[in-house]
């Protein structure tokens, strides 16, 4: 996006442009193909959800054909992960590429250990332990205990704001605290619904809901590439997007160190 004048313009392509996408499935496949896809514009040409489609169709409620639309239903398939990834701006990692950016964004630590070692705060760990208990070895509980441990396996941003008393009168910056874990990847979006009343009727707009990856594709799985250095990781990681995007090297690694 650019401001012109003082109003906001996407810099998507035309419909009929050959490269354009215009369903979720074909943003599936790139992102399966590419990897990594932040949602708006940046350094790297082309580099974008908001680069490969039609501007006018961003926000028009249409399902269907709104890119905007596109991170709900694809949130929802379990082949991406779906967060605040790219310089706190959202975008998506495919599920394949996902265990090399989590070692790298990690630095190869699960959340207990990165917290242990003074290199998360207490306000990170507030939110972390509405879904690892307290006391317990990192992920040692299987979702369908959490309850009786008093955490969950997914919860709306509203609740984990409530839960971890963040708000007037208690813990400050909740929405920064939220984006570092989802930078870090110890927290992606799910899903994204409407809030539900005491009826059981949904109300208002969708709203996030988060979970740790490890719930999502287990354990082994999100760690999987722990055996080899951040910077292995890393390195790998830029040479993926290297094959597919016209961009120098340091401009790579600056997009994708976030």
């Amino acid at each position: 996006m650019q401001v012109i004048d003082g109003n906001w313009y996407m810099n998507g392509v035309d419909w009929n442009d050959e490269g354009c996408i215009h369903t979720d499935e074909e943003l599936l496949e790139v992102i399966g193909k590419v990897g990594f896809l932040p949602l708006f514009d940046n350094d790297i040409p082309g580099f974008s959800v908001e680069n490969m489609t039609d501007a006018s169709c961003w926000w028009n409620g249409d399902a269907e054909t709104d890119p905007w639309e596109w991170r709900i239903t694809l949130s929802r398939t379990g082949k991406v992960a779906y967060g605040k990834f790219f310089g706190n701006k959202a975008g998506f990692v495919s599920k394949k590429w996902f265990p090399y950016f989590a070692n790298f964004r990690r630095d190869g630590y699960d959340f207990d250990a990165r917290y242990e070692d003074g290199r998360s705060n207490h306000r990170e760990k507030l939110l972390m332990d509405l879904f690892v208990p307290s006391g317990t070895d990192m992920w040692d509980v299987k979702p369908d205990k959490l309850e009786s441990a008093g955490c969950a396996s997914e919860l709306y941003t509203f609740e984990m704001k409530e839960k971890a008393g963040f708000g007037k009168g208690g813990e400050k910056n909740f929405e920064g605290i939220l984006t570092r874990l989802q930078m870090e990847t110890y927290l992606i979006a799910k899903d994204f619904r409407p809030r539900v009343n005491k009826k059981g009727s949904e109300f208002g707009w969708a709203v996030a809901v988060m979970t740790p990856p490890e719930y999502l594709w287990g354990y082994k799985f999100v760690t999987g590439r722990y055996k080899e250095t951040p910077g292995e990781s890393f390195d790998r990681i830029v040479k993926q997007i290297g094959r597919h995007f016209d961009a120098d090297e340091k401009t790579i690694r600056k997009v994708m160190k976030g």
